[in-house]
């Protein structure tokens, strides 16, 4: 089972390896990753293999936007389905 993670937020260092510390530490492989710095603002886009999460979907996700307000950033997780299914044109 794969999601989304996406993470916005003003650049600093650290927020990769905070991040990826996160997803590693709850089972999760990261699959793809895409992020760039526009301005001073950071954004990075994740493709995740959460099969191996021992966490429901939800609880996951209230973890890691709680840590995104910890480290000053917007952190957010959905399942690839749904992902896929809102960005359908």
């Amino acid at each position: 089972m794969r999601a989304i993670v996406s993470v916005i937020g003003k650049d600093k260092p650290g927020i990769i390896a905070a991040v990826s510390g996160a997803l590693y530490e709850h089972g999760i492989n990261i699959e793809d990753i895409s992020q760039t710095i526009m301005q001073e603002y950071f954004t990075m886009i994740m493709l995740v293999d959460i099969s191996r999460c021992p966490l429901e979907l939800a609880e996951l996700s209230r973890i890691l936007e709680e840590k995104g307000r910890q480290w000053g950033v917007s952190v957010r997780i959905q399942h690839e389905d749904i992902f896929n299914a809102m960005h359908k044109i």
